[in-house]
This record gives C-alpha cells, structure tokens and sequence, in this order.
C-alpha cells in the first residue's frame, strides 16, 4: 500500500492526526462550531494547537458544550470556577474574553441570521483553495483574515487578531490549506466546489 502522505504539522501524536484527517479544512456551517473554534483558537494564542487541542474535552465541559446563549449568561463566579478548572487554559483575559465574545456572537447572529453567514460574506461564499506545495508556504495571514479580524475588532470580540483568525478560517474550511500533496487536499476541494471556489495558484518556481 502506498504511505499516506499528510500535512506536515499533523505530525506528533494521534489526536493531531486524527483532527487533520476529520476536521481541518472541511467547511463548516453551524453555528456552534464556529463558537467553538473561536474560543479554542482564541486559548491558542501564545502556545500551541496540540496543547489546545488535548484540552478541547474539557473546554467542552467548562464551556456548556460551546453553546454561545450559555456562556453568554456566564458570571464573575463562572469566571472564578473555570480558573480552578484543569481542564483548559487557565487565562484571566482569555476566559473573560471567551465569554465576552459570545455576546458579541449572539449579536452578530441577531443581525446576520446566523454567524455563519456573517463569516462566509468574508470569502463571498465561496472557499479559497489555495495550492501550497511546502508547509512553509502557507502565510499567516490574509486579505480575507485581515478584513474578517478587523470587522471582529470593531464589533468588540478580542483574540481575534488576523492571525488567530486565518486559523479559523482554515479551520473551518473557509480556506483549504492542505498541501496538494496531502490526501486531503482532493476530498476538501471537492466538498467546497459544492459551493463553488476560489482557486489560487501558487507560481511555478
């Protein structure tokens, strides 16, 4: 059989495969994923996915199932309790963030209908497939990511800077980041051809 070829960061462990295979780069459409990827990518912020990623369990406990009405309803006390909690990242700013930010979801969803079709206005509906050869081609931000983060910014969510917010959006499958060489590559761009794409070629060398 021939070895499967993956992107390189996905490298390093079961449960980085497992999310690489299964959840990156497909696009999403609820809601509460969205939520969820937001506050996750959000705790990213200054260590590393795979320590995020193994706290993912316990930040769907601590956080009502990333349920944005939920912990939208979260308290000083609710502050509190989760900076005892193990189970996620123990950060003041990043709780108190996550909770402030799920009031700002719920506002966007009161004027969009949903977030998701406020975020997907941001790629025109369509995802970007990208055609990256090497893991060092792939940029930490972009037009879209800069345009997304800074309208985040003025409707008042925090850790959303262009950065954590290109990650989202790969995440999401709003963009496919997946090498070409990586098995994954072909089933996401065809699931995002359902909604039409947005091709970008990298130049030839």
């Amino acid at each position: 059989m021939a070895e499967i070829v993956r992107c390189p960061w996905s490298e390093g462990g079961e449960d980085m495969i497992e999310y690489h295979d299964r959840e990156w780069g497909i696009p999403v459409h609820e809601d509460r994923v969205h939520f969820e990827f937001l506050v996750l990518e959000a705790a990213q912020a200054g260590l590393s996915w795979r320590t995020v990623l193994r706290k993912r369990d316990g930040y769907r406990r601590a956080f009502a199932d990333f349920d944005p009405a939920r912990v939208a309803r979260f308290n000083s006390r609710s502050v509190e309790k989760l900076l005892r909690d193990p189970g996620i990242v123990r950060n003041r700013l990043k709780i108190e963030s996550a909770i402030d930010n799920a009031r700002r979801f719920l506002d966007v969803q009161d004027e969009f209908g949903s977030f998701d079709a406020y975020v997907w206005r941001f790629v025109d509906g369509r995802p970007i497939v990208n055609a990256w050869r090497r893991q060092a081609d792939l940029p930490a931000t972009s037009a879209e990511s800069d345009a997304l983060s800074k309208d985040l910014k003025r409707r008042g969510f925090k850790f959303v800077g262009s950065t954590v917010i290109y990650a989202h959006m790969q995440a999401t499958g709003l963009v496919n980041d997946h090498l070409v060489d990586c098995f994954r590559y072909e089933p996401c761009r065809r699931l995002a051809a359902k909604r039409g794409t947005r091709r970008r070629e990298l130049p030839q060398a």
